[in-house]
This record gives C-alpha cells, structure tokens and sequence, in this order.
C-alpha cells in the first residue's frame, strides 16, 4: 500500500510537472503574440517617421533644415498635443525626429511628459467622470509644454556657448550604409522600420516575459504606502516601457488607491517605447541617458508638488 501510493505520488508528481511546463509553454506563447500585437501597432508610426525623414534628407537642403529648426521653437506646445493622444506612437516617431534632428530636446521632452498611452482608454472603459479624464490631460499637457519650453530655451543658450555639430537627420543612415543615392526613400525607411521593429519586439517579449514572472501585484505593493515618496515610485515604475506599467498606475488612481500627484509622476515618466526608440537610434548614449534623468526629475518634481498642493 504504501510502495503503491509512493508511486501514484510519482506519477501525480510527474503529472504536475507536466502541467506546470505547459503552464509555461502556453504563457510564453501569449506573451510572444502580445509582444507581436504591440510592436505591430507601432509599425506605420515607425515607417512613417523613417520614411518622413529619408524625404527630408534626399529633397531638404541645409537652409531648409535650418527652417525647421526655426520653427521648432513652437515645437513643445504642438508636441505635448500631440503626446495626449492615446497612442506611444507619437513618443516613438519624436525620438526618430530628434535623433534626425528635426526637433529640439524640448520638443522630444514634451512629447514625452504629455503621452497618454493606455491612460486615456483606462480611464474612458471604466466611466470615470470627463472632470477628471481633463484634469490629467490638461496637467500633463501643461507640464509638457512648460518643461518643453524650459529645456528648449537651456538647451539654446548651451548651444551658444557651447558651439558643436549639429544633428544630421543623414546621421541614422551612415553606421549602416544604407543611405545610397539609387536606393531612393522607400529601401532605407524599410531597413530602419524593420532593424528597430526587431528590436522592439525582442526588448517587448523580454519585459513582458519578466512581468508576467514577477507579477504585477507585487509591483502595485510597491506604491501602497501613502506618503510624499509615494509620486517618487510611481515615476520610476512610469519609466518602465511597457503600457502595463500606464495601466496599473491609471486603475489604482481609478480605484483610490495612488493620489492624483503620484498619479501624475507616473504618467509623465511612462512615454511608451519612446525610450527604447530612442537608445536605438540616438548615437550619443550620454545624451540618451541625460534625456531619460531629465524625464524622470520632471515627472519627480511635477508629482511631488501636485502631492503637495492638493493630495
């Protein structure tokens, strides 16, 4: 009797074993086709943006590059605008234009600062009063504007004591020796959106893969303690590029459990894949990092402040 249940044991052992490989066979597979469903919405924002700054590059001469530059100095309202529509996209087709130097650091910062990315839908299937869906719009679109304005002008007057080569949008294309004249537009804005869509998906699967490992919940834990550190762990969960991070910090300010400030700092740290876009095909890694600090402080301080004003 005992050797029999030893070996149902075995066998129920063994079984259990089984199930559990194919737990994880079945979770792998879901976080593939979910990595696959994001990098997939991303892509005619990724072509566009690439294609947009080939025909930059093959029909723009110096001055009309100058031009835009000029221009750019509206840039942070038009971009912190655009970053309220419910799509990362728009974070990811700002850092192609600033690695192309089509836009300024403050433009990039207000796109960032304002993306919504999964908040705006969260907050629209879940009935939240349009009091308050305007009152986290309206605050992070103001901060992205201000910020934007600010870094825009700091950045300005370091350019002029600080004189140096300014971005090229041919930049992107000369580690890779793509950018030929017969090639046209179509051919290096196909290898640009294929090469950085790779690599999305690869960094999307791995993230998501160890979300799913570590839980969200475990995450969530993180920001329960009300207190004025509360905006400070809520940025640096935003900061992580993946919409799951938008969507907890949304639903545990829809269910009270996060105040509107930490709220705040975690959506303006959250721009989507921006980020990752950006260290992929922004050469100055030092000018990358000095980005994503200056993204996280912003969205610190904005939260920090907020919390302090009104909770």
């Amino acid at each position: 009797m005992a050797v029999f249940c030893g070996s149902r044991g075995v066998r129920c052992s063994g079984a259990a074993r089984l199930s559990e490989r194919r737990n994880m066979t079945r979770m792998i597979l879901d976080v593939l086709l979910d990595a696959a469903g994001d990098c997939l919405k991303d892509l005619p924002f990724l072509f566009i943006a690439f294609l947009l700054l080939e025909a930059l590059e093959h029909h723009a001469s110096g001055r009309m590059n100058r031009m835009l530059a000029k221009a750019g100095r509206f840039g942070p309202l038009a971009g912190a605008l655009l970053g309220c529509v419910p799509q990362c996209g728009f974070s990811i087709m700002a850092s192609d234009f600033y690695a192309g130097g089509v836009i300024t650091m403050g433009t990039l910062l207000s796109v960032y600062l304002a993306t919504s990315d999964e908040a705006l839908v969260i907050l629209l299937s879940g009935g939240t009063g349009a009091g308050v869906i305007g009152r986290l719009l309206l605050t992070k679109i103001l901060i992205g504007v201000t910020a934007g304005f600010l870094v825009q002008a700091a950045e300005t007057l370091w350019k002029r004591r600080h004189p140096s080569r300014e971005k090229e949008i041919g930049d992107l294309c000369r580690s890779c020796g793509c950018h030929e004249e017969e090639n046209g537009i179509l051919k290096p804005a196909l290898h640009h959106t294929g090469e950085v869509l790779l690599f999305l998906f690869l960094f999307t699967f791995a993230l998501n893969l160890l979300m799913e490992l570590i839980g969200m919940e475990n995450l969530s834990r993180i920001l329960l303690a009300d207190s004025v550190f509360q905006p400070v762990m809520a940025a640096l969960i935003g900061l992580i590029p993946n919409c799951a991070a938008s969507v907890i910090l949304t639903q545990l300010y829809v269910d009270g459990v996060i105040s509107f400030g930490s709220a705040v700092a975690g959506l303006c740290s959250a721009a989507g894949l921006g980020l990752i876009v950006l260290f992929r095909v922004n050469e100055d890694k030092k000018e990358d990092i000095r980005i994503t600090v200056l993204l996280l402080g912003i969205a610190i301080l904005s939260g920090v402040l907020i919390q302090a004003a009104v909770g």
